[in-house]
């Protein structure tokens, strides 16, 4: 199989269409988590860095990152003395540490299910390729013999 097409509910789509897939599959409270994280690691991140980190585009990352500012969990700072008037810092409110916390609670509770679901996926595909092996190593048997 090339290497940029890849199958997806059986159907074949270019790696560029597949990530796509993947990135709209991420959960808004999924990108928010990110946000948070990145922005308690870096607070004076540009939104065009966020966007980056987030791997959304400009406008996403904008939406995002007002709407964590209007439900309260990032407050915007100015730079006190900076020569660079654009300098800003995203700072987590208390509330925006809390409900960090929170989301990160369900995102490894989410994640953990998902490894075990993966876990029995992948054992079911073993079972799948040992039959397989087995079946074609095995000489066949002829049924035109008579009892």
């Amino acid at each position: 199989m090339n290497n940029n097409v890849h199958s997806v509910n059986g159907e074949s789509i270019n790696r560029a269409v597949a990530c796509q897939i993947i990135k709209e599959a991420m959960s808004s409270e999924e990108i928010e988590y990110k946000a948070l994280k990145l922005l308690e690691a870096n607070p004076e991140l540009s939104q065009r860095q966020l966007s980056s980190g987030l791997g959304v585009s400009l406008g996403k990352a904008h939406y995002v990152l007002k709407s964590l500012i209007d439900v309260g969990w990032v407050k915007l700072n100015n730079f006190r003395g900076s020569n660079n008037k654009l300098g800003y810092a995203y700072v987590l409110t208390p509330d925006g540490i809390a409900e960090k916390a929170a989301i990160t609670v369900r995102f490894l509770a989410r994640k953990q299910r998902e490894y075990i679901e993966l876990q029995a996926e992948i054992e079911a595909l073993r079972d799948e390729v040992a039959a397989t092996e087995e079946a074609t190593h095995c000489p066949r048997r002829h049924h035109d013999q008579t009892d």
